[in-house]
């Protein structure tokens, strides 16, 4: 009986220990991103239920906009998917009784960081996911020797003109500095000098 009250005791206290680390964890962990919103050169079908000459697969153009038939250029740029399929089911009520739409993003490719400078493979990289500026360095094979670590800039695009944001690799790799390795944004660019 000993024995058991010695293995649940333990047991707990491992648990309690667990809940803790995750706990940790969890406060440490990324934020949600919101609902996505589609922007340019994204690939989207669009389907309209029992009407295939409605449906179709269509990019978002650089201006923001898809062509369907019957309503010409509708802006999907900004838009949450949900947000689009209200707005063409709204446009199509002209022509159809209660139409049933769906949208659905087939190919993202208008979230995406560009890395200059002193990196192995400078370019534009798509982003999957919440990425960090240190993710995009990685993802052009990391800094050089000859690299600038505590004069790297990321330049984001605001409508009140470019921000520029100054960000210190060693800092942001160092254990105490990992609160400094920002989250990159759709159109940042990362300069490495």
């Amino acid at each position: 009986m000993r024995m058991l009250a010695a293995a649940i005791a333990a047991t707990l206290a491992c648990g309690c220990a667990h809940e803790a680390r995750t706990g940790a964890m969890v406060s440490d962990a990324v934020p949600e991103e919101s609902e996505y919103r589609m922007g340019a050169a994204d690939v989207l079908r669009i389907s309209v239920w029992k009407n295939e000459e409605l449906s179709r697969t269509v990019p978002v153009r650089p201006d923001g906009t898809i062509s369907l038939p019957l309503l010409n250029d509708v802006r999907a740029d900004g838009l949450t998917p949900m947000e689009l399929r209200d707005v063409l089911a709204r446009k199509l009520e002209e022509y159809i009784p209660r139409p049933q739409v769906s949208v659905i993003v087939q190919e993202v490719h208008s979230r995406a960081v560009s890395v200059l400078g002193e990196v192995t493979h400078a370019g534009r990289y798509e982003l999957k996911g919440r990425s960090t500026v240190l993710d995009a360095i990685a993802f052009a094979g990391g800094i050089t020797p000859f690299a600038r670590r505590g004069r790297i800039l990321i330049l984001r695009h605001e409508p009140d003109g470019v921000k520029r944001i100054p960000f210190d690799y060693d800092r942001a790799i160092s254990r105490e500095g990992a609160q400094g390795n920002l989250y990159v944004q759709a159109g940042d660019i990362i300069v490495v000098p």
